[in-house]
């Protein structure tokens, strides 16, 4: 079989829109559903999945078969209410600088409804859901067309397969907020509620969807599930460098070369990423620092090019790996203006369902706005590491402000000079006038 060192973008050529049923096929597709069904008991599918070594390619890189081993799995004759699961995809990929669940649903629509169908059986849940992000139209048409193609062929419904196993697919297109990628928000929008985040615990995977046990995974996470029980444990961790296992979706944005997407071993070098596949920076820019996987992670510096791209590794320089698409920022864009344009959106996206959030935001962009506009102080700066403080992780109902914080706490640390500047250069003409 062809391409097995990039199983997730094996289908996808430049020579046609996207995989059809007969294309995905012809290269082993569906075939990862049938030995799990016929082949495999659920939880000998969960603990597969947990030997690969597969984490979340969501962003905050959970063990995917952990997870799922999290789930109660009562007997579905007994009065036991954890017997009615849920799965749900989370494909509301509003991350600025993200766009790689995109391309696996444009482009291969059935490798990953094969993987929701592995995953709800391995979890024995007979109903699905996937949460698409509301701006991405032809997503939701191809996914339409695959879910028939799928249905029509057996593979979706009563008995797959001829086995005891049922289920059926989803999808619900979001009314679109960044906070509904947030999982129990996620959750909160497809009950048909306002999308605030909900207190944990209890998690999804015990209390979720209307109460039920509920999993929830990333698009590009489940895409990786039908090819892990196809070609086996080991293969897939042999894809990956050192202890990274499996592949990854890599990206860049900004000025280089050749902005994109890649399938790449996980542990590949952030340099080989971007000087070997982006083709290095523009002519006449230069790197000057770049966030590692998405709006919502640290900036790095160039001296950070030769880390390993995955998770333990990103995370042991101080920033995250999150989805992997790098966000590239050069030496003649200042990194206020960039750091206030990314805190422009978080603080429009908060839900406002807690104060830090929804107090904090605002205020760190009116703080950005004075310093560039020329009313900054430098007592603003303690100001705005004091923000960073208030909204990080624990003090928030999700994930949200913290993560805006990242970008601001790392550029306070390696760009002051930058705001300093402005705070500088206005007193100065103060002073002259």
């Amino acid at each position: 079989m062809e391409n097995l060192d990039k199983p997730l973008t094996r289908n996808i050529r430049p020579d046609r829109g996207f995989a059809t049923l007969a294309d995905y096929e012809n290269t082993g597709g569906y075939q990862g559903l049938r030995k799990a069904v016929t082949e495999l008991q659920p939880k000998e599918v969960q603990q597969w999945v947990k030997d690969s070594g597969l984490r979340g390619r969501g962003g905050a890189g959970f063990g995917t078969g952990l997870k799922w081993s999290l789930v109660p799995m009562g007997d579905a004759d007994s009065d036991n209410p954890h017997q009615i699961r849920y799965v749900i995809v989370n494909a509301d990929e509003m991350e600025p600088g993200t766009f790689k669940d995109r391309l696996l649903m444009e482009k291969d629509p059935h490798q990953l409804i094969e993987g929701i169908i592995i995953t709800a059986y391995a979890v024995q849940s007979h109903i699905a859901y996937i949460f698409l992000r509301g701006e991405y139209h032809l997503s939701a048409r191809r996914l339409e067309t695959a879910l028939q193609e799928a249905r029509a062929k057996g593979y979706l419904g009563e008995h797959i397969l001829n086995s005891e196993f049922n289920l059926e697919i989803h999808l619900h297109t979001s009314a679109g907020r960044y906070i509904c990628g947030e999982e129990t928000a996620l959750i909160n929008a497809l009950e048909g509620k306002r999308a605030n985040p909900r207190a944990k615990p209890p998690h999804p995977v015990v209390s979720g969807l209307w109460g039920r046990p509920t999993v929830i995974n990333n698009v590009e996470t489940l895409c990786n599930v039908p090819h892990i029980i196809n070609y086996g444990v080991q293969w897939y961790k042999e894809l990956g460098l050192s202890a990274a296992t499996g592949t990854k979706l890599f990206g860049a944005s900004g000025r280089v070369k050749r902005p994109g997407l890649w399938e790449l071993p996980m542990g590949t070098p952030i340099r080989d990423i971007l000087e070997e596949h982006a083709g290095g920076m523009q002519d006449g820019y230069k790197l000057r620092g770049f966030l590692p996987g998405g709006a919502s992670t640290d900036f790095l510096l160039p001296e950070h090019l030769d880390v390993a791209a995955d998770f333990d590794a990103v995370a042991k320089v101080g920033s995250r790996l999150g989805t992997g698409t790098m966000i590239i920022l050069d030496d003649k864009t200042c990194p206020v203006q960039m750091v206030l344009n990314l805190e422009e959106f978080f603080a429009q996206e908060s839900c406002g369902w807690c104060t830090p959030c929804r107090d904090g935001l605002p205020w760190t962009v009116t703080l950005l706005r004075d310093i560039i506009k020329g009313r900054g102080r430098m007592e603003d700066l303690d100001t705005l590491a004091g923000l960073v403080r208030m909204m990080g992780p624990g003090n928030t109902f999700c994930a949200l402000a913290p993560g805006a914080m990242e970008p601001l706490q790392s550029a306070l640390k390696y760009f002051r000079e930058d705001f300093e500047r402005y705070i500088v250069g206005n007193k100065t003409l103060l002073e002259a006038g």
